[in-house]
């Protein structure tokens, strides 16, 4: 068995993020059978004596049936409405079902902001500490009955990536209605199921696609972001079936296994590499990029050829390559305005009180490429 299966299986604390098309039906609503047989997978971890947390969509796909509606909603209005339906159905069932077990569930619901602001983000690591240490399983889902185009996740992918090291998790297991992740689309059959992607490389040339069930959000592009996330921050990532959720949770013997990176990231880092909302940009040279990637250097203006945004001091801000690919994060230094005449000028040319780092190192997180 790989590094990565034997970490997922070996796990004391895990998210476990399940998508709407494995909970629900456009016509039937909640499918309350595969919902059960989720919980059993679940509970049988948590018998071994591990914690979860549970990420789970289905809300929207929940409240359509009980509302007429024939498929998801575009307009977010209805979006809410349906959630605001489906919320309590999916609580009511995920509380009979862990029941059978005498597990209690607790409903944790969260907008970005949550984890954006870093005293919500300590708050709700406080939250999810104590519920676990109670005994309690955690269901998370993204509060989609007040979130907004500026404030949501996007999809719970992404929301169980930022969950998984919130709470130090030990792995993050992905389940959706696709066993694992292809180097095509998997409806071709001309495709092939990647077992392992040890790093960045192994995924050069794969081209994945969104969901066809027309209930969730995400599809494969929101869980390899969220997987190569995860296992970037030194979380093992395990991507398979709903359906195979009890050899997931046991084995981990199916699926796509993604390898962590060597070390995990802190809190603050991870924060400000993955979760804090960014103001603006900085565009580098290639010297800039080496010096802050490869060599994990402070960014100086020398290294800058333009700027975008509208940021003050103190702002996370994207650092991006010629090729206008993002290869970092980092907090700036300077306002947006200040930075123009500086830009391409060496420390020894700026007035003494503005020979600062543009980004400092301890405030730069560089992506793996």
């Amino acid at each position: 068995m790989s590094v990565a299966r034997k970490a997922v299986a070996a796990a004391e604390r895990l998210v476990v993020k399940v998508g709407s098309s494995a909970l629900t039906t456009a016509g039937d609503g909640l499918d309350v059978t595969r919902l059960n047989a989720l919980v059993d997978a679940i509970a049988a971890r948590i018998a071994q004596g591990s914690q979860i947390v549970l990420v789970s969509s289905g809300a929207i796909g929940a409240g359509l049936a009980p509302l007429a509606l024939g498929k998801r909603p575009r307009d977010l209005a209805t979006q809410q409405a349906a959630a605001s339906v489906g919320q309590l159905q999916l609580a009511h069932a995920y509380a009979e079902s862990f029941g059978r077990y005498a597990l209690t569930v607790g409903q944790v619901l969260l907008t970005s902001d949550d984890v954006v602001r870093r005293a919500h983000y300590r708050n709700a690591q406080r939250t999810f500490s104590r519920l676990l240490a109670l005994g309690a399983v955690p269901v998370v889902n993204e509060n989609d009955t007040v979130a907004t185009e500026e404030i949501k996740f996007g999809d719970n992918d992404r929301l169980a990536a930022l969950v998984a090291h919130l709470i130090g998790a030990d792995a993050l297991v992905l389940l959706s209605d696709v066993d694992g992740l292809y180097d095509g689309d998997p409806r071709s059959g001309s495709t092939r199921r990647i077992a392992e992607v040890a790093g960045p490389a192994d995924l050069e040339g794969i081209a994945v696609g969104m969901s066809s069930s027309g209930l969730g959000t995400g599809g494969m592009v929101s869980k390899l972001a969220a997987a190569r996330t995860a296992a970037s921050a030194g979380i093992p990532v395990l991507l398979a079936a709903a359906s195979d959720a009890a050899l997931a949770l046991s084995t981990a013997e199916v699926g796509t296994a993604f390898r962590a990176a060597d070390s995990r990231l802190s809190a603050r880092r991870f924060w400000l590499g993955y979760a804090a909302g960014t103001r603006g940009r900085l565009h580098l040279d290639d010297g800039a990029v080496a010096a802050v990637v490869r060599r994990r250097r402070s960014l100086l203006a020398a290294g800058i050829t333009g700027v975008d945004g509208d940021f003050e001091a103190g702002d996370v801000v994207e650092l991006v390559d010629p090729a206008q690919r993002v290869v970092a994060r980092g907090v700036v230094a300077f306002d947006a305005g200040e930075l123009p005449e500086l830009i391409g000028r060496s420390s020894h040319e700026l007035p003494e009180e503005q020979r600062r780092e543009v980004v400092h190192a301890d405030d730069l997180v560089p992506f793996r490429r």
